[in-house]
């Protein structure tokens, strides 16, 4: 029988208990109060920690504190980068950030799903979608990103949009739920957007 820690990382329905679930919730705790407590001035250390934290953590990207996150070796984040204060990364399924990608503050990108079913959630049963952020998108100040979503390169996700479907790349997308209001490379598109950090 899998364990629910492989039940996880299959993608598949699992219960969020177990001791390599619960290990690896509390050593994510650990590294998380070491970012988010260092010493303004020292960047290294803070560093050091994220790149111990993440799967992956691209040259020349910067995360300000605080940031949360379930598990952090399933969060990718290209060369680059730039994560705003307050963001929340629920990683139980893979978070994949490409480069040069710029997150506002207070952005979530949510991975976990749980059943409608009200008996099934009552039991804590629950699963995961993977989120794909493609190369020099923007994320406005408190978007949040929601499971199994794929932003395209280049596209803009206005400030507070809700973004619930997958985004193609060159579109400029605001509102709850996110929907394209500009293309990027039509220059004679005229709807302004505000994406905003």
């Amino acid at each position: 029988m899998r364990s629910m820690k492989e039940r996880m990382l299959a993608g598949e329905p699992y219960l969020a208990e177990g001791p390599e679930i619960l290990a690896d919730l509390q050593r994510a705790a650990r590294l998380m109060e070491r970012v988010n407590t260092s010493p303004a001035d020292d960047s290294d250390a803070r560093l050091a920690a994220l790149r111990e934290l993440l799967g992956e953590l691209g040259d020349d990207t910067w995360i300000r504190p605080p940031f949360y996150c379930d598990y952090g070796y399933h969060i990718r984040i290209g060369p680059r980068s730039f994560v705003n204060f307050n963001a929340v990364f629920l990683d139980v399924a893979p978070i994949t950030i490409g480069a040069d990608v710029q997150v506002g503050p207070n952005v979530q990108l949510l991975t976990p799903t749980h059943p409608v079913d009200p008996e099934q959630r009552r039991a804590k049963w629950e699963a995961a979608k993977p989120i794909t952020i493609a190369d020099n998108v923007w994320l406005g100040g408190g978007a949040i990103v929601l499971a199994g979503v794929t932003i395209g390169e280049n596209t803009v996700v206005g400030a507070g949009a809700v973004v619930t479907k997958d985004l193609p790349a060159n579109v400029v997308a605001v509102g709850n739920p996110a929907r394209p209001v500009r293309r990027l490379d039509d220059p004679a598109s005229d709807h302004p957007a505000s994406p905003s950090d």
